[in-house]
């Protein structure tokens, strides 16, 4: 009897990872004898390329949504071997993390300043291009309650506490997914007894998480309320200074300049540099971090005036009297990083969404003019 042929080996694909965010690396290795690598994204094709030798890297724009990704090897005989890689989210190739220095943009600076003259009460403003570094601040170093802004603080420290990326469906990957995309404040409490044994012990730990990122003005403060408990050289650097503050006692604190840092201390780990490897977060553990602000459905802030190119992984936070948000644009020349905050003692409400989108575009509008 004619023994049964076996199918080829199976290929293995080392980039990009399920549950993680893509900047385009499509990479790994296949059978002996392949000689032709195919990419494909649902019936879309985006590479078919003759290969010599085992291993494969490629640089592709990947779909900005979420997608599953397989790749096909084909022998001279024409038999195919097959690779998946499911649950991944592309991001620009030309937004991959980058190390730069700081400056200040001066006409985006007086844009940044009328935008905050005209919202009437108390804000604050920073944005920045990660790639040159390019950016303008206002009233960046005052103290504002930080909501759920924070929260991504804690994520950070959960990550930095935890060995590996979090297995999918796990407690922790339950409690990340809750906190970050639903802005659940019981998954917050829960982490940070997770942490430390109680909120007031996790949350020194953010603490200490956010001081050695370099995080000066920004404080956990315990848990979150929940129903239950509501019983360059020669150029300025971009500036970072208290214009006006507002006065809301004790509680969770930070500032525009400190959130904007965290967002791109997260956005540098997804390419394993910055501050975040020395704390203990992996490139895979900050790639899926970025995963999951992915699915943030918390529309209508940085994102409102931008169109479908760009990509906004953010987390937002309001109280009565105070709304945030902050995080990642990315387009297909770059990335910046965005943060707006704003008080109002009678009340916050869609007017400061309106500031963050407006900032947002005229920042997207400049460092396209720049490049």
């Amino acid at each position: 009897m004619t023994p049964l042929a076996l199918p080829p080996p199976a290929i293995s694909i080392v980039a990009p990872v399920a549950r993680e965010v893509s900047f385009g690396l499509v990479a790994g290795s296949v059978p002996v004898g392949t000689r032709r690598v195919i990419v494909r994204v649902g019936a879309r094709v985006l590479a078919d390329r003759p290969l010599r030798g085992r291993t494969f890297s490629l640089r592709l724009e990947l779909p900005r949504s979420e997608f599953d990704l397989r790749v096909i090897a084909m022998d001279a005989r024409g038999r195919r071997s097959t690779g998946f890689v499911r649950d991944v989210v592309g991001l620009p190739a030309a937004a991959a993390p980058r190390v730069f220095a700081g400056r200040e943009d001066p006409e985006l600076a007086r844009s940044v300043r009328a935008l905050a003259a005209g919202f009437g009460t108390t804000s604050a403003i920073y944005v920045q291009d990660l790639g040159s570094g390019l950016g303008a601040g206002w009233n960046a170093a005052a103290r504002f309650p930080a909501g759920s802004t924070l929260k991504l603080a804690i994520a950070v420290t959960v990550l930095a506490a935890h060995r590996d990326k979090p297995a999918a469906g796990s407690r922790l990957d339950r409690l990340l997914r809750e906190m970050l995309v639903d802005s659940d404040n019981a998954a917050a409490n829960e982490l940070e007894v997770w942490l430390a044994g109680s909120t007031g012990a996790g949350s020194a730990r953010v603490d200490e998480t956010m001081a050695a990122l370099g995080l000066r003005d920004s404080r956990m403060f315990g848990g979150y309320e929940t129903p239950s408990l509501r019983l360059l050289a020669g150029l300025r650097p971009i500036p970072v200074r208290v214009e006006s503050q507002p006065d809301f006692g004790l509680g969770k604190y930070t500032t525009a300049a400190d959130l904007a840092l965290l967002a791109r201390s997260i956005h540098l780990g997804a390419g394993g540099k910055g501050p975040l490897p020395r704390l203990g977060v992996t490139g895979a553990e900050a790639r899926y971090l970025l995963w999951l602000l992915a699915d943030v459905s918390d529309r209508g802030k940085l994102d409102r005036y931008l169109d479908s190119s760009s990509t906004v992984l953010h987390k937002a936070g309001w109280i009565a009297t105070a709304r945030h948000d902050n995080g990642l644009v990315l387009w297909p020349g770059g990335a910046f990083v965005a943060t707006v905050m704003t008080w109002r003692a009678a009340g916050a409400g869609t007017s400061s969404d309106v500031l963050a989108g407006r900032v947002a575009v005229e920042a997207l509008a400049r460092f396209r003019e720049v490049g």
